[in-house]
């Protein structure tokens, strides 16, 4: 079964909220003096460098699905910006286009 996008963000919310949990649970065994002195420091840089450890793993493929489908969507953005584009507007930004390069051209004359 294949998971979806928001399955895998929810998977990995509660993953790291779970971390949390169990870090804070350790500062309640510490409190309770039932963690050996310094225990707390160890366990807690454990938890949080497999903490760490999988979010890096599970982000690097998050990661590039993202840019997979930002560059999917994109297109789609693309076309409906194509469709509603005025055949003119080539025109008026040629216009523009030739009044900033007569500016810069000026300014190159005075330097």
């Amino acid at each position: 079964m294949a998971n979806t996008k928001s399955t895998n963000y929810r998977t990995l919310y509660r993953m790291n909220r779970a971390f949390d949990y169990i870090t804070e649970q350790l500062g309640l065994l510490d409190q309770a003096r039932l963690l050996r002195q310094g225990m707390l420091k160890v366990l807690r840089g454990y938890t949080q460098e497999l903490q760490a450890d999988i979010n890096q793993e599970a982000l690097e493929i998050m990661h590039q699905d993202e840019l997979d489908d930002w560059g999917r969507f994109g297109k789609t953005r693309q076309a409906e910006e194509k469709r509603l584009r005025d055949p003119d507007d080539v025109f008026i930004h040629a216009r523009e286009r030739r009044k900033e390069l007569a500016k810069q051209k000026k300014k190159g004359k005075r330097a």
